[in-house]
C-alpha cells in the first residue's frame, strides 16, 4: 500500500485513529468544520478553486456545485500536483464520455484503503482466501481490493478474466480448483458470465463449495438480482461498495452486512428534483453531492455526482451512518410510453420473475415502445416461455405501468449486455435504440 517512509506510516496511523473514533456513525458539526476547512485549503492550490477566498461554512454553502461534466472536460485544472508527483495515475472507464485522468498521492491511497478496510473487515476475516476478479489496469478498483487485503493481512489473488494473453475463463477455473477462494470480488455481469461458463461445464457445484461470500462492485445491482446470484452460488452476496474513480469509495458494506454511506470520510448533500439542496434525510431521493474529505492530488468541493440515490436510514449526528439505494445515473434515465424506465424497477421484474442471465431493452423511438429481450439460462425450459412471457407482461404493467411491445428470448447476448460486465453505464449496456434519435 505504498507505506515506505515514516511520513507514510504517520498518515496510516492518523487515518486509523480518526476512523476508529468516527467510523460507523455520523460525525458532529465540529468534525466536519475542521475537515472542510482543511480540504478547502488544499483545493485552493488548484487552478479551479484558487479564487474561492477564505473558508467559512457560509462560504462553503454558497460555493456553486462542481458539475461532473466540468471535471471531465478540464480534469487537470482540479489537480494540486503535477502528474509526475503523483504516486499513481488512474483514469475513469469512460462509459459516460472521455476517460478522466485521476492522479493519486500516497495520502489519497492510504486514506481510502484504511476507510474501506474498516468496513470490509467484517467479510474479510482472518484466514479468508480472496479472488479479485476486478480490472487492475488504469482503473483503481483492482488496486483498492489488493490494498485492503494487504492492510488486513488477508491472502488474495488477482484474476481478471479479460486480461488478454494472461487470464481467461479456463485459467480462472484452474486457479479456483487449486486456490479454493472463500471470497470473490467481481462485477455482477462478469459473475453471470462465470456462472454460465461453470454451468455449461457442470462445474458450478464444485466451485461454489468453497465460496462463502461474493462482493459485487462496479455496477448498480438490485436485491432480486443479488438473491438470484445467492441461490446459484449458495452463499452471501453483497453490494460491496459504491463510489467512483474521481471520488474514491462513498459507501461500503460493513459489520451489519448493509451498505452505508462513508460519513466519516465525506461530506454529503442531496440535490432534490425541485432544485433544493439539503442534508440527506431518510426517505429522500435526489442526486448525491459529495465533498471527499481526504483527497490530496485532486481535491473536489461539492461535486454533483449525477447519481440518483435514495436515503433509506435516518440521518442524525452520533447515530449510525444511513443505508442507501443506488438508483443509477440521471443520464441513464429514459422514458418510453410516458413511463420512466428505472433500472431498479426493470430488474425487479426481470430477476424477480424468471431465471434469465441477462437482458436488453430495445427502444423503438419512432413508435415510442420497447421490446424486452432476455437471455436463456443454461438448462432453460423453452416450453414454459409462453407462460413466462405472460407473467412478465403482467408484472411489468403492475410494477412499472409499462407494457412491452414484445418479450423475446435468445440463447446468448453480447458480453457487454450482461449488466455491463466491467462497465458502469446501464444506458449504454442494457438499452438499444432503433429509429429516431438515441
Amino acid at each position: 500500500m505504498l507505506v515506505h517512509r515514516d511520513q507514510d506510516y504517520g498518515v496510516l496511523k492518523g487515518a486509523e485513529c480518526e476512523l476508529q473514533e468516527q467510523l460507523g456513525h455520523i460525525p458532529d458539526a465540529a468534525f466536519y468544520e475542521r475537515k472542510l476547512q482543511a480540504i478547502w485549503a488544499r483545493a485552493q492550490h488548484s487552478a479551479q478553486y484558487k479564487n474561492i477566498g477564505p473558508y467559512s461554512f457560509t462560504a462553503f454553502g454558497q460555493l456553486p456545485l462542481t458539475a461532473k461534466a466540468l471535471l471531465k472536460s478540464q480534469p487537470l485544472k482540479f489537480c494540486t500536483v503535477d502528474l509526475g508527483e503523483a504516486a499513481k495515475y488512474y483514469a475513469t472507464t469512460g462509459t459516460t464520455g472521455e476517460p478522466t485522468p485521476t492522479p493519486r498521492m500516497k495520502e489519497d491511497i492510504i486514506w481510502n484503503a484504511v476507510s474501506v478496510a474498516s468496513h470490509w473487515r467484517a467479510v474479510l476475516t482472518p484466514g479468508a482466501r480472496v479472488a479479485n476478479l476486478m480490472p487492475s489496469d488504469i482503473v483503481p478498483v483492482g488496486d483498492l481490493i489488493a490494498n485492503v487485503c494487504e492492510y488486513l493481512d488477508v491472502s488474495h489473488v488477482r484474476l481478471y478474466p479479460f486480461t488478454t494473453g494472461i487470464t481467461d475463463w479456463e485459467r480462472v477455473c484452474k486457479t479456483f480448483d487449486t486456490y479454493r477462494p472463500s471470497v470473490l470480488f467481481i462485477a455482477p455481469g462478469v459473475l453471470v458470465q462465470l456462472t454460465r461458463y461453470l454451468k455449461q461445464r457442470e462445474l458450478l457445484q464444485t466451485f461454489t463449495a468453497s465460496v462463502r461470500s461474493i462482493m459485487l462492485l462496479g455496477e448498480v445491482n438490485t436485491q432480486p438480482f443479488r438473491e438470484r446470484l445467492a441461490r446459484w452460488w449458495d452463499c452471501e452476496v453483497f453490494d460491496a461498495s459504491y463510489g467512483s474513480t474521481e471520488t474514491g469509495t462513498l459507501a461500503a458494506v460493513g459489520e451489519d452486512k448493509q451498505m452505508r454511506l462513508a460519513t466519516a470520510t465525506h461530506y454529503f448533500e442531496l440535490l432534490l428534483p425541485d432544485g433544493r439542496l439539503m442534508t440527506p434525510a431518510q426517505g429522500l431521493t435526489g442526486r448525491l453531492v459529495v465533498t471527499p474529505l481526504n483527497l490530496y492530488a485532486r481535491p473536489l468541493l461539492r461535486l454533483d455526482t449525477g447519481d440518483s440515490v435514495t436515503i433509506t436510514g435516518p440521518w442524525e449526528p452520533g447515530m449510525a451512518s444511513p443505508t442507501l439505494l443506488i438508483n443509477g445515473r440521471d443520464s441513464d434515465s429514459i422514458v418510453v410510453g410516458g413511463v420512466d424506465l428505472e433500472i431498479r424497477a426493470v430488474e425487479e421484474v426481470v430477476y424477480g420473475t424468471c431465471d434469465a442471465t441477462g437482458y436488453v431493452i430495445e427502444v423503438d423511438r419512432d413508435n415510442d415502445c420497447a421490446t424486452l429481450i432476455l437471455e436463456r439460462n443454461v438448462g432453460w425450459d423453452v416450453s414454459q416461455e409462453a407462460h413466462l412471457q405472460a407473467r412478465l407482461l403482467d408484472r411489468s404493467e403492475q410494477r412499472m405501468g409499462l407494457r412491452w411491445s414484445r418479450v423475446l428470448f435468445v440463447n446468448n447476448l453480447s458480453a457487454l449486455n450482461k449488466s455491463g460486465a466491467s462497465q458502469k453505464s446501464w444506458k449504454k449496456t442494457n438499452l438499444r435504440f432503433v429509429g429516431g434519435q438515441s
